[in-house]
């Protein structure tokens, strides 16, 4: 059985039924909503907080339901973890990160995208900020469906900006803004499909294109796990903690690199002992990784909890502050209650929903053992401490699903090109008069052989030249024909295309729902 019928077997840990997971996703959205009514004694209208709470409940489902699968998707998709496991880790540091780092303050307009002096009044905020969470929620369900992990931070900044412009003309709206989140679509994807490959290339090259894989695992090894604790020191420091202290990136380096040289000289001798007992090949390299995997899926989910909790209360924290208040301000207190509401729904849509997007992030995109589920975890970490530095808008779901392109599609041209010198070797072989043993013999020498060895009989195939007896364009037809597709097609255009509509679909649906608020206000 494949990871992928083994993986549509599996039941999530709430129950395995549809309609035993829709009562208790209904049953916690008001839980939430009666909740709010027991905190909200000093607001003006505590029926509107209750729904608000329970619309905020709605989209902390959503988000444990999508974009938590980047996290622990290609530690599933490796095998290093369960799903079981994976969603029992992932439940609880998406809720400690949402809870010990996920601050006492929010900004009451995500990202800057729309002018709140613009806004004419309390009232009118608070039907922008319903609309925009109900919205960005809708969406965020819809894509889970289909099976597209999509930017919450992008569905919800397409609710807000749809509902200002309803609100307020299209002159509310800061335009700079929103082009930088569009950019992101290009940027974020890239950067950590360039990032992750370059990590798979120098693996295969350092480790598993080596005579030697173990020996050169017990070197290389221990330094990449090195580089692991020194990347997600910083990430942790920059991002995960970012609400409780701020540091600047050069302190946070230099703090996560004592934490990597203290890591180094612990692994390695744990490294030399696991590989003592290993036998040289692939299977078993793979396997030395699957404590780091583990690792990274956990300080992925509380980075995540602690900053992507804030689409799900932030709007709910600023609706909160406003019927305290009667005010419009540009951050907002978050009450302990809030932030419970926000890390205990992520938790809870991510054991209810979260597996479909799992089996897509994990094994639907491309194939991915623990090496390569490694380099997408590295891309995720690195991606945004230089996106920080340099100011760039990145999705950590573009982030990471832009990886496992990039690994997928650096192994079709190795495989391509592997196959294409294998090709050479036997034509040439041939034509020299060899035997069809002697062609075996020198392909398994080559096959066996190190890249410096490789590099050596190409070169002296290159030297042994000849006429070729095809065509230029019967060539190009046979290397088409042979081409591996390790990478779906259809999950890239499926993907890009819900990444490129997030906005103005959360948008759109938005303005929408502002304006039913508002009518219905108005008739009653």
């Amino acid at each position: 059985m494949d990871l992928t019928s083994k993986l549509k077997n599996e039941k999530t840990l709430l129950g395995g039924s549809e309609l035993i997971r829709v009562l208790i996703a209904l049953a916690f959205v008001l839980l939430a909503g009666f909740y709010a009514v027991s905190q909200g004694v000093a607001v003006s209208n505590v029926s509107i907080l209750a729904i608000a709470a329970g619309i905020g409940a709605y989209m902390a489902l959503n988000i444990g339901a999508n974009d938590v699968a980047n996290n622990v998707g290609p530690a599933v998709g490796s095998k290093a973890l369960s799903m079981t496991g994976a969603i029992l880790i992932a439940a609880i540091f998406e809720a400690s990160g949402s809870l010990i780092a996920g601050g006492t303050v929010v900004g009451t307009i995500q990202k800057g995208i729309i002018n709140p002096s613009s806004i004419a009044n309390s009232a009118t905020f608070i039907w922008i900020m319903m609309a925009a969470l109900l919205a960005g929620a809708i969406w965020l369900n819809l894509a889970t469906y289909l099976g597209a992990p999509v930017s919450t931070t992008h569905s919800i900044v397409g609710g807000v900006l749809g509902a200002g412009i309803a609100a307020g003309g299209w002159g509310i709206a800061n335009w700079n803004q929103l082009g930088a989140i569009v950019a992101s679509w290009v940027i974020s994807p890239v950067m950590g499909g360039l990032i992750a490959a370059a990590f798979l290339m120098f693996i295969k090259r350092t480790v598993t294109y080596r005579s030697d894989m173990i020996l050169a695992a017990r070197k290389v090894v221990p330094l990449l796990v090195a580089i692991m604790v020194w990347a997600f020191s910083t990430y942790l420091i920059m991002k995960g903690f970012k609400h409780l202290f701020k540091l600047d990136m050069t302190t946070a380096l230099l703090i996560g690199f004592a934490v990597a040289m203290t890591g180094y000289f612990l692994v390695r001798p744990m490294v030399d002992r696991a590989a003592m007992k290993l036998k040289n090949d692939k299977d078993a390299v793979n396997s030395l990784f699957t404590i780091p995997l583990i690792a990274s899926a956990a300080l992925l989910s509380f980075a995540h909890g602690a900053n992507d909790v804030a689409n799900a209360i932030g709007p709910l924290a600023a609706i909160n502050d406003a019927l305290m208040t009667g005010a419009v301000a540009n951050s907002a207190p978050i009450p302990i209650w809030v932030m419970a509401i926000g890390g205990f729904g992520i938790s809870v849509g991510l054991a209810l929903y979260g597996p479909k997007l799992i089996k897509t992030v994990g094994s639907e995109i491309t194939e991915l053992d623990k090496t390569r589920a490694f380099c997408v975890a590295m891309a995720a970490a690195i991606t945004v401490i230089i996106a920080s530095q340099f100011g760039l808008p990145v999705s950590s779901t573009h982030i990471a699903v832009g990886g496992i392109f990039g690994v997928g599609f650096l192994r079709e041209y190795l495989k391509l090109s592997y196959e294409k010198k294998i090709a050479s070797i036997i034509k040439h072989s041939q034509r020299a008069g060899h035997d069809i043993e002697e062609t075996q013999a020198f392909v398994k020498r080559f096959t066996q052989a190190d890249v410096g060895e490789k590099r050596q009989i190409l070169k002296d195939l290159k030297n042994a030249s000849y006429i070729s007896p095809i065509s230029k364009g019967e060539r190009k037809g046979l290397k088409k024909a042979t081409k591996k597709e390790l990478v779906k097609r259809s999950a890239i255009l499926r993907i890009a295309a819900a990444w490129v509509i997030t906005v103005p679909a959360s948008a759109l649906l938005s303005a929408m729902i502002f304006y039913m608020l508002v009518g219905f206000s108005v008739t009653h």
